[in-house]
């Protein structure tokens, strides 16, 4: 019998290139009080998990992004103690971090609670972390949290949507010197930095109003095949610390962690950049 099912999945660049994939089912759609949240089943990719249209997540994604944007900065720091999320919801960067003994607590605060329920529900290998007694769930604009906060940490990550509408401020500079205000003085900062193929203008306006506000900021890039270009960047952003110099390489061959992606070539390999990128910065 001919197969009747066609419906695909595109994720495109401004309408001109992009991402697409077979979907085998529609698992289920929600409306949460902030997005249209979808888990779609794919051959290809396994299930993926759609926030307003983006696809952020999936089952044969090889974790890359979760890994790169937590394991680089805490094998970087001597002595990660707290760490803090903005984003994240579905768990994953805050399972990464929790592999790590050194690691006290980690606040994850993401706006959106519905976001963390169905990844629960639907990629549960990416939540172990939340039930991890050193986590803690914050549901609150991460905005808010960070400049009406206090408490200091040692790593940040801003695991955050893409640079536009609402979530554009979160790229400005006003917001980077709050985030360096809630890091100790020898704290990290890595962002998430958008795709330095599609993204070049986005990139080099993030990078300026970073280096406006740390002493320290390199860009680093992974292979995430379900993202814009499947070429993904992070900055790197510190008070103290170089993400080469001052990486642990001996701590992570004592801990020997399960990755898919994320390794000790991986780490200091990164941070070569093509020169394509390099001038974006000059």
């Amino acid at each position: 019998m001919t197969e009747l099912w066609n419906v695909w999945y595109s994720e495109l660049h401004e309408g001109l290139s992009g991402f697409t994939v077979k979907i085998d089912r529609v698992v289920e759609s929600l409306q949460s009080d902030f997005q249209r949240i979808d888990i779609l089943e794919t051959k290809d990719f396994g299930r993926l998990l759609v926030l307003y249209g983006s696809l952020m997540a999936a089952d044969r994604d090889n974790n890359a992004y979760n890994e790169m944007i937590t394991h680089v900065p805490l094998f970087t720091h001597p002595n990660p103690k707290r760490a803090l999320i903005i984003g994240g919801g579905d768990c994953g960067a805050l399972t990464e971090i929790l592999k790590h003994p050194e690691v006290q607590e980690c606040v994850m605060c993401e706006i959106d609670k519905m976001v963390v329920e169905v990844s629960k529900k639907y990629f549960p290998y990416l939540t172990t972390g939340a039930d991890d007694p050193r986590a803690k769930l914050v549901f609150q604009d991460g905005k808010e949290y960070i400049v009406n906060g206090k408490d200091k940490f040692d790593v940040i990550m801003l695991d955050l949507s893409d640079p536009v509408g609402p979530a554009e401020e979160l790229f400005q500079e006003p917001f980077y010197r709050n985030v360096y205000n809630r890091l100790n003085d020898d704290g990290i900062l890595v962002a998430q930095s958008e795709s330095p193929f599609f993204n070049q203008r986005s990139v080099k306006g993030i990078y300026a109003n970073l280096k406006a506000v740390f002493p320290s900021v390199h860009m680093y890039t992974c292979f995430m095949p379900i993202y814009p270009s499947a070429y993904w960047s992070f900055a790197f952003c510190s008070k103290k610390y170089h993400p080469i110099k001052d990486f642990d390489r001996a701590r992570w061959d004592r801990l020997k962690l399960k990755t898919r992606y994320y390794n000790a070539d991986i780490h200091t390999a990164a941070f070569a950049l093509p020169e394509f990128v390099k001038e974006l910065f000059r």
